[in-house]
């Protein structure tokens, strides 16, 4: 039998057969006035459609999380797409919902987020790359917001912004460390106002988390207009709506706004839509798409970024308590390998069987059981299995979870597609099936942000406490005075740990986290918590994906995974 790990993903993409767009929503109940073409493959859904469809019952939502992500990889997104391809095998009506790759990790190291192997999302190239232009939208209205910032100080400043004290940044949908921090307006007079100013990339933009949050149209123009972009003399918030800005950006949003529509290899429905990065955003998928695909199917699989101390204690926080809904259950994705190098085995050892060190590593899953546990969800851990895994590894795994009480299933999606998904997906409509749901949330909106803060720490993070900087400390003090205190928290923390020091992998404990800078996202609906290291601004690794990329002679994309 021909072993598909000779083949990388986008030969497997590009040599899967791919329907007309036409006929994935054909299956659907989506009408031809509330589609709009991109193309032989790609559409974007109408929010009429949500109207028309909003007294209908809404599918159950299952969240795939994962263990904190390893160099050695956990294929959270291959497990979504293979889920959601397997539930339709077993007859079950089911709509994937995912985030939209970015190009910065793309071009970068992580690669995208597509899925992998027989579980993907098609056509592969083209959601890796431009797709339907969403992220640019999205960086053109962050950096229109920007330039009429600046203009407003240059053409006398009515509002009084102190421009030592603007917020708002400039951003770029790729790593570039040599934009973090750079000064503008240099030149005289007629050039502006020099300043210090800093470029996020484009998925950490406040804008991205406000589109991934807003209900429709209207909703989207009133999160807008509460962007604060800085303080004015008086050390007063400015906002959007003060100047007046709110109307330009909706307009340069609105075709951004309506997600997109494609398929998986097994031509499953998928939504993908929106992408905040989890470490520094809120890492989930448009509510939106995850609304839309909730009308479409029975069962709605997506995914929140990163292990579930980031993407699903924010999925949880804020994206239910935005939308109004709960998940039905929770599927908790790790692998041999990762859970491997949580032991404490380096990258370049793991293709030797180490069944003690993969066990040591168990803890680091044990810890995100515990958290998804406290939330009140019932949950499956997958264990995705990787061609290299020993049966040796797999089985202890496997024979850890029995001893531990915790419904498990083995999966085979990257090699197997829906098929090898099959014992997962049964094992989840199990669970949802039998066993009680009592979701709840670790925090009120009305604690304070230092007790919202904390109750994450020590519950998700496992902290025995946390140290806030003596900014952080005024800026609570600030926060509260400006009435934002009510607001959810979202913790901005490196992926790699449940600290926030990427190197201490497995389970870590006795450590504190530290708390150097809030920031506020009003227009999104959260405060944004810098802990440790942590740069909204990535850069590029020493080789970066880019290299291996070109095009064929027929214009393929070639070395894209």
């Amino acid at each position: 039998m021909l072993k598909i790990k000779h083949k990388s993903d986008i030969e497997i993409a590009q040599e899967a057969p791919i329907k007309p767009i036409q006929e994935i929503f054909g299956g659907l109940d989506i009408l031809e006035d509330e589609i709009e073409y991109y193309g032989k493959y790609k559409a974007k859904i109408s929010l009429e459609f949500l109207n028309r469809v909003k007294t209908k019952p809404d599918g159950k939502v299952i969240l795939v999380t994962a263990i904190n992500p390893t160099p050695a990889g956990e294929g959270k997104s291959t497990v979504t797409v293979g889920l959601g391809q397997a539930l339709n095998l077993l007859k079950k009506k089911a709509v994937i919902a995912m985030r939209e790759p970015s190009l910065g990790p793309t071009m970068g190291i992580k690669g995208g987020a597509a899925g992998g192997g027989y579980s993907q999302v098609i056509p592969m190239e083209e959601i890796n790359l431009h797709f339907t232009g969403d992220i640019h939208a999205i960086t053109t209205a962050n950096n229109a917001l920007a330039a009429l910032i600046d203009n407003h100080i240059h053409q006398g400043n009515e509002c009084k912004l102190d421009p030592r004290r603007i917020t708002w940044k400039r951003v770029l949908d790729l790593n570039d460390r040599a934009l973090r921090n750079v000064v503008i307006g240099l030149g005289g007079p007629a050039n502006g106002t020099p300043r210090e100013d800093h470029f996020d990339i484009t998925v950490a933009s406040e804008i991205m988390a406000i589109l991934c949050l807003a209900s429709d149209l209207d909703d989207l123009n009133k999160r807008l207009s509460k962007i604060v972009v800085g303080f004015s003399y008086e050390r007063e918030p400015v906002t959007v709506g003060d100047m007046g800005y709110e109307g330009a950006l909706t307009l340069l949003l609105k075709d951004a706004l309506k997600p997109n529509l494609v398929q998986t290899l097994e031509h499953t429905p998928a939504i993908i839509h929106g992408g905040p990065f989890a470490n520094i955003a809120h890492g989930c998928n448009s509510l939106l798409g995850t609304k839309m695909a909730a009308k479409l199917g029975d069962y709605v699989v997506t995914e929140a970024g990163f292990g579930a101390d980031l993407g699903a204690e924010k999925f949880l926080h804020i994206k239910t308590r935005a939308g109004e809904f709960s998940p039905a259950a929770v599927v908790i994705v790790a692998t041999v390998r990762a859970l491997k190098m949580h032991g404490g085995v380096p990258k370049d050892k793991l293709g030797i069987s180490n069944k003690d060190a993969m066990l040591a590593g168990a803890e680091n899953l044990a810890k995100h059981i515990e958290s998804i546990e406290s939330f009140g969800l019932p949950y499956v851990v997958a264990v995705n299995r990787f061609v290299t895994d020993s049966e040796e590894e797999t089985d202890a795994l496997m024979k850890w979870c029995e001893e531990h009480a915790h419904p498990a299933a083995l999966t085979e999606v990257w090699e197997k597609g829906g098929a090898g998904g099959i014992e997962l997906a049964e094992k989840v409509l199990e669970t949802i099936g039998h066993t009680d749901n009592h979701f709840d949330y670790l925090y009120d909106l009305n604690d304070s942000i230092k007790d919202k803060i904390e109750k994450v720490a020590k519950s998700v993070y496992g902290a025995k406490g946390v140290d806030f900087s003596s900014k952080a400390l005024k800026q609570v003090k600030e926060f509260e005075q400006y009435g934002w205190s009510n607001l959810p928290i979202c913790m901005a923390k490196t992926q790699y740990s449940l600290s926030d020091q990427p190197e201490l992998l497995g389970r870590p404990k006795d450590f504190t986290l530290t708390i150097r800078e809030l920031k506020p996202s009003i227009g999104a609906g959260f405060l944004v918590c810098l802990t440790g290291d942590i740069m909204t601004m990535p850069g590029l690794p020493k080789k970066p994906a880019a290299l291996s990329m070109s095009v064929d002679e027929n214009g393929k994309a070639r070395g894209l995974f």
